[in-house]
């Protein structure tokens, strides 16, 4: 009897020492949307100003402003699109951690949330088509193999994709 006490306050002792247990999974980062993952062509951000790519895939100078131009018109769209989906993001927290959660109520917000990915992603592809556009056939061959490589030589994605398709 003895033995099983202390056995019982050797364990308790051990689980108060390795603190409070987490308060559930770590937050998930969200993906790049699909269209960006299957089109990202070469390095991220404004790839096209770097002098050492451009002069590498051939990029005239009007190519270049044409592509300063389309980022530009459709860079406050993708930051309007982005808001408007992080606000009905924030709208649903409350409905969640009510005492009371309101189902039909979380599913229409569900559905508010899913329709603003949509059109932000819509969005995103109709800028990453666009830019595709503007380059050649041979330079869009060459950007896709200017994507960051990994040791073994194989394509790497980018963070949050996970592993590079083979």
């Amino acid at each position: 009897m003895r033995f099983l006490l202390l056995v019982a306050l050797a364990a308790a002792s051990i689980l108060r020492a390795q603190g409070p247990p987490p308060e559930g999974p770590p937050p998930m980062r969200p993906a790049p949307p699909p269209m960006d993952r299957a089109m990202h062509p070469g390095p991220p951000g404004r790839w096209w100003t770097d002098p050492k790519l451009a002069k590498h895939l051939g990029l005239t100078s009007d190519q270049q402003h044409s592509m300063d131009a389309l980022f530009q018109r459709s860079r406050v769209t993708l930051v309007d699109l982005s808001a408007g989906l992080q606000k009905r993001e924030a709208a649903l927290e409350p409905l969640l951690e009510a005492d009371h959660p309101d189902e039909a109520e979380i599913l229409k917000q569900i559905d508010r949330i899913a329709q603003a990915r949509a059109e932000l992603e819509k969005a995103n592809a109709r800028l990453l088509l666009e830019l595709r556009n503007i380059l050649t056939v041979e330079q869009w061959k060459k950007l896709q193999t200017e994507r960051p490589r990994q040791s073994d030589g194989r394509q790497q994605g980018r963070e949050g994709e996970g592993p590079p398709p083979r």
